[in-house]
């Protein structure tokens, strides 16, 4: 099952990233300035965030092989239908209703991994499932940027998302029919006053303050890295495909490597709050290369410590893990949609921010600091916000 949470968060990335490797050839088919890229990068996440809570709770009910499923036709069918867009109104369209599909995710793939594993367990299979992500995005930078050369960007649409729902066949053959979400009880039954209880969960609200500062920094990687490559150290698309692809390698390779790390120290009578935090403290102070990289005047020196950035990922399968050990059983899909709707805020917000500092200072460099710096502050979050790791019922 990991596996194919895996193949499935692959696809998930390659169908979502692709507009930032295709951007540079979007834009001057529709003629977009910075800030009408900006737009077109965060419009996916203005559906995809709205989605989040109501796709989590559907996760705690419904039947999770054919709620995962269908999701999964929505965004393959959206990804092709891009390619198919003639005004920047149908690309916005396309782009939202991509989110509506990729919303299940993380919520469902997080909500699964709890079903299967035990909580000392679940750091590696968090960090593997969700390192699909990352290859998705290491592919992408490899497929994508030779797709664009030789059949263009509309064609290259629609052939990944029409080909993805191969991946249908094997989901339906090897899900187990007998995995079901845990139902809640009566005393967690659905009320007005009980989800004001899970929103106001002080654990609740740190991790989505520290999901927040995470994803603004990776949400500024995934959409503006390929463009900086090419606009500012003028890169051929194919080279800045292959080196931004190397960066979303690195941060994915560190994932499932960061939530082993945490378990096998966690099994050997290390306390699991103080090994995640600290884990997620390092990690997040990788972030402080981001900076050093957008001031180096050398190519080759910036590519390097771009790479060094990217052991950010190092703190991913901490951060699911920790929301895993907090939330209730039976509550786990809600949690994560709460997560990655405080994640997915930052998606909106951070290309809006960088495309609006490049018209306004002309330069890539303080949206790129701005991130690092809010990186830094969800280390914040963690340690203050978030209490010892057990699970609650409030």
């Amino acid at each position: 099952m990991v596996s194919l949470l895996f193949a499935a968060s692959l696809i998930n990335y390659l169908d979502r990233a692709a507009l930032s490797f295709a951007l540079p050839v979007i834009s001057k088919d529709f003629q977009l300035t910075a800030q009408s890229k900006g737009l077109l990068l965060s419009s996916f996440f203005w559906s995809y965030a709205l989605m989040q809570i109501p796709i989590g709770w559907a996760a705690d009910r419904f039947n999770l092989r054919r709620l995962y499923a269908g999701a999964f036709i929505v965004w393959s069918f959206a990804q092709g239908l891009t390619g198919l867009a003639r005004t920047f109104t149908a690309l916005l369209a396309f782009r939202m209703l991509l989110g509506i599909g990729e919303s299940i995710y993380l919520p469902g793939g997080t909500k699964i991994v709890s079903l299967l594993f035990s909580p000392k367990e679940r750091g590696l299979p968090s960090g593997l499932f969700d390192f699909g992500t990352r290859t998705g995005l290491v592919l992408e930078g490899i497929l994508v940027p030779w797709l664009l050369v030789h059949v263009g960007w509309r064609r290259t649409f629609v052939i990944l998302g029409f080909t993805a729902l191969l991946w249908l066949a094997p989901w339906f053959s090897v899900f187990p029919r007998s995995l079901r979400a845990v139902r809640p009880n009566a005393a967690t039954s659905d009320t007005s006053s009980s989800a004001a209880r899970t929103l106001l969960n002080r654990n609740l609200i740190g991790i989505c303050l520290g999901f927040f500062c995470f994803d603004y920094y990776w949400y500024v990687l995934v959409t503006w890295l390929p463009d900086y490559l090419v606009t500012v150290r003028q890169l051929h698309i194919v080279q800045a495909g292959f080196y931004a692809s190397l960066a979303f390698f690195t941060f994915g390779i560190a994932e499932p490597l960061g939530g082993w790390i945490a378990d096998s120290l966690i099994r050997r009578g290390w306390n699991e709050t103080a090994t995640r935090k600290g884990i997620i403290t390092v990690a997040f102070s990788m972030g402080i290369f981001l900076i050093a990289a957008m001031r180096s005047v050398h190519t080759g020196v910036a590519i390097g410590l771009l790479i060094a950035a990217s052991l950010v990922g190092l703190a991913t399968g901490n951060l699911l893990a920790i929301l895993q050990s907090c939330a209730p059983p039976e509550a786990v899909g809600v949690w994560t949609g709460a997560e990655n709707f405080a994640g997915n805020l930052a998606g909106i917000a951070a290309p809006l921010a960088v495309g609006f500092l490049i018209t306004s200072r002309g330069s890539y460099v303080p949206g790129f600091q701005l991130a690092s710096i809010i990186l830094l502050a969800g280390v914040l979050a963690y340690w203050f916000v978030v209490g010892e790791l057990k699970t609650h019922s409030s």
